[in-house]
């Protein structure tokens, strides 16, 4: 069994001036991923599980230094590549395990269906299994954003800045276009991820610097459990 991954993770909260500000820089060095469109952003959706007792919710908001997250995405509304995705953190590093999976797969997941993952061979989809039969963890919240990328190969560093975020609220309805969605902030937010291995090259760790712009412990999942 291969070792996990960790990376490191940062978080920043931009207004529209910093992020101008660090899209001009980042854009002379760095390019976008292969899944942008032709404004090099895409939209991804996640439906976030969740124990009866909250147990994610509540050790993001306790800063428990070893936790996880299990959930579905897909992105720019394509269902036919959808991953569930396990995220897990240890002080500040973060590493993510992801299975391929259907949507129908994912609709039996949704309608309370788990038997259909008790014979895979895949590690993820036993553990989910597992979970869901002992510690009751069901799907429970949607997220959506937009999500501008660029990548800089030396350091495999990715920058990302995360917009419009929303939630559907007490809904889980992840394949449903129309599912009402409602914004989480009031104001128009951004923010900028920097996610890197070993090192963040100092050419980088530069350009992604902003007076007055400390790290930050945003979590779209905890945002969007303030609505449900």
């Amino acid at each position: 069994m291969k070792p996990r991954k960790f990376r490191h993770e940062l978080k920043y909260y931009l207004n529209t001036a910093d992020y101008l500000i660090i899209k001009n820089r980042l854009s002379a060095i760095a390019g976008p991923d292969e899944h942008t469109d032709a404004n090099g952003s895409y939209r991804i959706r996640s439906l976030y599980f969740e124990t009866p007792d909250d147990k994610a919710l509540l050790e993001k908001l306790y800063g428990v230094n070893e936790r996880e997250k299990f959930r579905i995405r897909y992105y720019n509304n394509d269902t036919s590549f959808i991953h569930l995705e396990k995220k897990t953190k240890i002080n500040n590093l973060t590493n993510k395990i992801a299975a391929s999976v259907t949507k129908d797969e994912c609709e039996k997941l949704i309608a309370g269906d788990t038997e259909w993952m008790r014979e895979s061979k895949n590690g993820l989809l036993l553990e989910l299994y597992a979970k869901m039969k002992y510690e009751l963890l069901r799907p429970k919240t949607l997220v959506d954003y937009m999500r501008e990328p660029f990548v800089y190969r030396p350091g495999n560093v990715r920058v990302t800045f995360d917009t419009k975020i929303s939630t559907g609220v007490n809904s889980t309805d992840m394949f449903n276009a129309k599912t009402p969605m409602i914004k989480t902030h009031g104001e128009p937010v951004i923010i900028m991820e920097v996610k890197y291995d070993n090192y963040l090259p100092e050419i980088i760790r530069s350009m992604v610097q902003v007076q007055n712009r400390r790290v930050t412990a945003f979590s779209k999942y905890a945002v969007a459990r303030v609505f449900g």
